[in-house]
């Protein structure tokens, strides 16, 4: 999952971020309220953590202007003001969950998780993603195909995840770029093949149907299709 923090504190912000990536989360961090806006038109986020006292634009503007653009993205808002009017201001202009500063990482971890659960009950956002006999649960992160235990590193995981939230859909290798690794990631790399064939010979190899193809000069899909009438790759 991506999340983007916006967060002026330097400190707090690499704590949230180191906590996030042990996690096996993508963090993307904006300093003030515009390039946090910025950022949230124009990047797909699994979730946005904002505070309020942000430089050049407060953070209830950002978030007023996020959701007038129609983006429904949970938001966290981590803030000082943590007083009654602040916090119900925050949830009437669309904030999914306000938390006051101090705060545990715990409980950031917990409420975040808790508004991507609920942001929509259907299976692309449910805990548990399957396609054919392949089987992932997002809280135990146990993979499992045929029945049979798969261990994947934290990559190959954020990976898969991602390739099943959108199974059936081309996705390029700078749509999975971007979202898998940090924004200022060299595009040009190879790095995408390299990990999608890791992840390849764990769930494909060594079962009769394959659920990753490569569509040529494009990119990965995921999806069922027989060795015997294969489409792509």
């Amino acid at each position: 999952m991506r999340v983007l923090i916006v967060e002026d504190e330097k400190r707090v912000a690499q704590f949230l971020k180191k906590g996030f990536q042990e996690e096996s989360y993508v963090v993307d961090l904006a300093a003030d309220g515009e390039r946090g806006l910025a950022m949230a038109l124009t990047q797909e986020y699994d979730a946005i953590i904002l505070d309020i006292m942000l430089p050049k634009r407060n953070g209830l503007d950002v978030l007023q202007e996020i959701r007038r653009m129609k983006i429904v993205t949970p938001v966290l808002i981590l803030s000082a003001r943590g007083a009654v009017d602040d916090r119900v201001e925050g949830l009437n202009l669309g904030a999914d969950d306000f938390l006051p500063k101090p705060f545990a990482f715990s409980e950031v971890l917990a409420r975040l998780r808790s508004i991507i659960r609920r942001q929509t009950s259907s299976e692309d956002r449910s805990s548990l993603l399957t396609l054919g006999d392949l089987h992932v649960d997002l809280l135990s992160r146990e993979v499992t195909r045929a029945g049979k235990p798969i261990t994947l590193t934290n990559k190959e995981f954020q990976l898969l995840e991602y390739l099943l939230r959108n199974k059936g859909r081309v996705l390029t290798r700078v749509i999975l770029t971007e979202h898998l690794w940090d924004m200022n990631f060299d595009s040009e790399t190879n790095i995408v093949d390299v990990v999608i064939n890791r992840l390849r010979r764990k769930i494909d190899d060594e079962f009769p149907t394959p659920l990753i193809h490569t569509v040529r000069g494009v990119g990965y899909v995921m999806k069922e299709v027989t060795r015997e009438h294969p489409e792509k790759d």
